[in-house]
């Protein structure tokens, strides 16, 4: 006796008892939900707000951040200290944004990350 395809109540069609295409649908989105959220929850652990930014501005600020709490030298990441106030530190992230941190004797702690566009506008004396 042969087996008779059913119409599922989603208006697919197949064998079995709930239908296999609507499933991993549902499984699909619930995985990129609870990426959604772990990325989200990511940002309680950063020590300035990243929030706002694109995911690879994100991520390259969060390894300079890390680098430079583990003692590396700013310089290493084309840092340079401010014209008009010698204990800023200006740090490129990519093209479009940096990081802006504080000179704090013996170690150095970042503030934000800014648009370069915000952080020609905002930089005095220049």
């Amino acid at each position: 006796m042969p087996r008779r395809k059913k119409n599922f109540a989603c208006g697919h069609v197949g064998y079995g008892s709930k239908c296999h295409r609507c499933a991993h649908q549902d499984s699909m989105r619930e995985e990129k939900r609870r990426a959604k959220n772990a990325w989200r929850q990511s940002f309680n652990h950063d020590p300035i707000d990243l929030s706002s930014l694109p995911k690879n501005v994100v991520l390259k600020a969060r390894d300079i951040i890390k680098k430079l709490q583990n003692k590396t030298s700013y310089t290493n990441f084309r840092g340079k200290r401010l014209r008009h106030n010698r204990f800023i530190i200006s740090i490129p992230v990519t093209r479009h944004y940096r990081l802006i941190c504080r000179d704090c004797g013996s170690f150095v702690a970042p503030e934000a990350v800014v648009s370069h566009e915000d952080y020609n506008v905002c930089k005095p004396g220049i």
